[in-house]
């Protein structure tokens, strides 16, 4: 473990860490010269494939005739699931994901065929002239039919502490809701684009938008019914991925693979907006329901929540991440007794998948809507019961008995209580509110506590490959994909602190498995955690090799070296870095070295519902203020202040970026990200046209975040904290704002269901349900009053 020495090198003056350096790529992004993998030249000879989608949900192939696409000039051939020389389930983790159908239809575009020719538009043209007939069947579009019908893609999972539903019946107070949460489009700016090239020994190099390039490999060499060894996978940036590109690249990359087998030229696949639109998995829309038990005060003493999750037609990724939003129903409060269920629904849709947050944030909204509904039901704030029942000291165990152990939140929340003047400014809503007839104002304060780990226990692993040159120069590789957020940056950060030279030294290049083997996806906000760890292994090998040679070469004390500012210093004197390491090379020195990581203390014991998932939990806290139109629906965020937990941050400025960018992603999935599909399972929101994105005009007017002062108590990278996930659930305040502005109708006594997104017609549905609770309660009491004074 000596190699992963977490803590700055003492007197050094140019600190790496902890310093807002420029992304590694912006300059080149902002002039055009940031090459993504449509901008590769084509090689000569090279094809376009394009695949054949089924027009149906739910059926079977009865016939299929390409005679007409075939007849097309440039169309070179078509392929089908007879031509798959190895695997055609290219499940993830289960099977059930199938690369091409010749049979059963089990969702709409879903792929049956491969179109392969000398361009992209003759591709598109011909997969759009093979005729195929169908014999159509009632498709299950509906979660409570799945439900009903206890249609899941994997078994249930349960947590339990005590007995729930006693603790909710002997409780003072109980109260109960659902909420339908809907899904959401990774809208990646760059779409779903591979490159399969064969190689001279047989095998194959592939370039693909890929969040986990090994998995790309395992799945092309499955395929191809080819060893691993034999293809190379290599990823230098995407542009943009949130999950998306996690398991969602492989079929396309794993298509033109097939192509490239069978012709021996270089082929392309590059998926339209909209056909990307319709053939890749979502956010997993959940439909919940819950019951909770509490005291006069709010004290929650049970919660029986129900989780579903609506898979689509196969497994992905799904166990994992129902697993999460179970894990995170609680949030960052203390349930004593909790039953907390989650079903994994089969429907006949594209099978979702990963998405930033991972489930966490299908699962923390319970825990919002619930504390929420406790606060109206009592007439207090709702502020109030979140800091009442915050897990605190001796209130520590989460329902899948893990311990919390580090307890920022009640100071995060006073500090923003004081710096946003919190209380002031909820007396000048309430105040606003009673003389605003049309317009209604929110104010909405929410946690988030976040747990860092995969769920799947052995993707915890990195590696990397450190290499210095003999002039002194730094190259290096590592498993994580850079998609955006800035993981290079931070990784070249790492390796010039830990070698205390400057940035400029120091290259990280693209993702190749031949350098990095078995890497795992980027996700789970693990990127920097992992990759981090293990490129600071491999320059602590190296720096403690070249600290071994140095002290024999110049005679020396081991403990009197030390590498400060580009420079090895020494009792006798210095060296510069460039010296000592073309001096280390002259002596044959090892000036290489691999790193690994494998993140320790994690587990879970799926039969017994209990373990340590995660390695530690960031923190943060968001204020949200919201406007909304009671005649329209229409509705403003007008001010956000954001204090968030990233630890020690290794850059500050990525880390602000990272959390802006979070918290508007999740405010859109929650008020404006509408996936609808028809009645047929067909995607109607299928393009920018009809799928609103948050765009710069939605960006709240006074947008504040600050970086919360603390470090990491868990042995992480310079003890940072994970900030890619986290801050998206942020986004929830906002959600519970315009549940506030919605409550202020009926003067806070209660709050409609306020299903997501909240678009303007949600809300206006929302308006009017407060008016007919409101209008029902002064009926009771005229009646009340009507038969006192009859009965005098």
């Amino acid at each position: 473990m000596r190699h992963f020495k977490t803590d700055k090198p003492s007197g050094s003056t140019k600190n790496a860490i902890g310093s807002s350096f420029i992304h590694e790529s912006a300059v080149k992004q902002v002039i055009g010269k940031a090459a993504y993998i449509d901008d590769r030249p084509e090689e000569v000879n090279s094809l376009h494939a394009y695949p054949v989608l089924s027009t149906i949900s739910s059926g079977k192939i009865l016939s299929i005739d390409t005679s007409d696409a075939l007849q097309i000039e440039g169309v070179v051939a078509i392929y089908g699931t007879q031509d798959i020389p190895g695997k055609n389930d290219i499940g993830p983790v289960f099977s059930g994901d199938i690369l091409l159908t010749d049979d059963v239809i089990e969702y709409h575009s879903q792929p049956i065929l491969l179109v392969v020719a000398t361009s992209y538009q003759t591709a598109r043209i011909a997969a759009r002239k093979v005729a195929i007939e169908y014999q159509e069947t009632a498709a299950v579009i509906d979660i409570k039919e799945a439900i009903a019908n206890k249609s899941w893609v994997r078994p249930p999972h349960a947590l339990h502490r005590g007995d729930a539903q006693q603790a909710i019946k002997d409780a003072t107070h109980q109260v109960s809701g659902e909420l339908y949460v809907g899904g959401q489009e990774h809208f990646y700016l760059e779409g779903q684009v591979s490159i399969a090239t064969p190689t001279e020994d047989g095998g194959m190099f592939i370039q693909s938008s890929s969040q986990h390039p090994s998995e790309v490999q395992h799945l092309v060499a499955k395929v191809l019914n080819q060893p691993f060894n034999y293809i190379t996978v290599e990823m230098r940036r995407m542009g943009g991925a949130f999950g998306g590109k996690e398991t969602q690249a492989a079929p396309w990359a794993c298509l033109a693979a097939l192509a490239a087998y069978y012709t021996g030229r270089s082929v392309k696949i590059r998926l339209a907006r909209s056909d990307d639109f319709k053939s890749t998995g979502k956010r997993h829309p959940f439909y919940n329901t819950y019951q909770v038990g509490f005291d006069d005060n709010g004290l929650i003493t049970g919660v029986d929540i129900d989780i579903n999750g609506y898979c689509g037609y196969s497994p992905d990724l799904s166990d994992a991440i129902v697993d999460r939003a179970l894990f995170h129903a609680d949030n960052a409060y203390y349930y004593p007794n909790a039953h907390i269920n989650g079903n994994r629904c089969k429907t006949n849709t594209v099978s979702n998948t990963a998405f930033r947050g991972f489930g966490g944030p299908q699962g923390m909204i319970m825990a919002e809507q619930l504390v929420d509904d406790i606060a109206y039901y009592l007439g207090k704030d709702p502020l109030e019961i979140r800091k009442l029942n915050l897990y605190a000291p001796g209130r520590d165990l989460t329902p899948y008995k893990q311990k919390v152990e580090q307890f920022i939140l009640q100071d995060m929340i006073a500090q923003m209580e004081q710096e946003s003047d919190y209380w002031a400014r909820k007396a000048a809503i309430e105040s606003f509110n009673k003389t605003s007839p049309i317009i209604k104002k929110g104010l909405s304060l929410t946690p988030v506590k976040f747990g860092i780990s995969f769920t799947v226990q052995h993707l915890n692993q990195a590696g990397a490959l450190v290499v210095i040159y003999s002039d002194g120069t730094v190259h290096v590789n590592h498993g994580g994909t850079e998609m955006g957020q800035g993981l290079n940056t931070k990784i070249a950060q790492i390796v010039a602190q830990t070698l205390s030279i400057d940035m400029q030294y120091i290259l990280v290049n693209a993702t190749r498995t031949d350098k990095v083997p078995n890497t795992s996806p980027t996700a789970a906000s693990s990127g920097t955690d992992l990759n981090g760890m293990a490129a600071l292994n491999a320059a602590n090998t190296i720096k403690e090799r070249l600290f071994e040679f140095a002290a024999t070469h110049f005679d020396v004390k081991p403990d009197s070296l030390a590498l400060v500012d580009n420079q090895l210093t020494h009792e006798k004197g210095q060296i510069s870095f460039a010296e000592l390491i073309n001096l280390a090379y002259l002596n044959r020195i090892s000036l290489s070295s691999t790193g690994f990581y494998a993140t320790p203390e994690i587990y879970y014991d799926r039969e017994k519902a209990e373990g340590h998932p995660f390695f530690y939990y960031a923190y943060g806290i968001a204020l949200s203020e919201v406007e909304i139109d009671v005649l329209t629906g229409e509705n403003t965020v007008t001010r956000v202040d954001i204090l968030h937990d990233v630890g020690n941050s290794i850059n500050p400025a990525l880390d602000v970026g990272q959390i802006e960018g979070a918290f508007i992603q999740g405010m859109g999935w929650l008020t404006t990200e509408d996936l609808s599909w028809n009645d047929n399972g067909v995607l109607a929101s299928n393009a920018p046209a009809t799928y609103k994105i948050p765009a710069i005009g939605d960006t709240p007017a006074e947008f504040n975040v600050t970086l919360y002062d603390s470090k990491n108590p868990a042995t992480t990278v310079f003890k940072s904290k994970a900030v890619g996930e986290p801050p998206f659930m942020l986004g929830i305040s906002v959600w519970s704002a315009l549940r506030n502005a919605v409550a202020s109708i009926t003067d806070y006594q209660f709050a409609p269901s306020l299903n997501t997104p909240a678009t303007a017609e949600c809300v206006l549905g929302a308006v009017q349900v407060a008016k007919d609770w409101l209008q029902d309660q002064k009926s009771e009491k005229q009646g009340t009053d009507k038969k006192g004074t009859g009965d005098a």
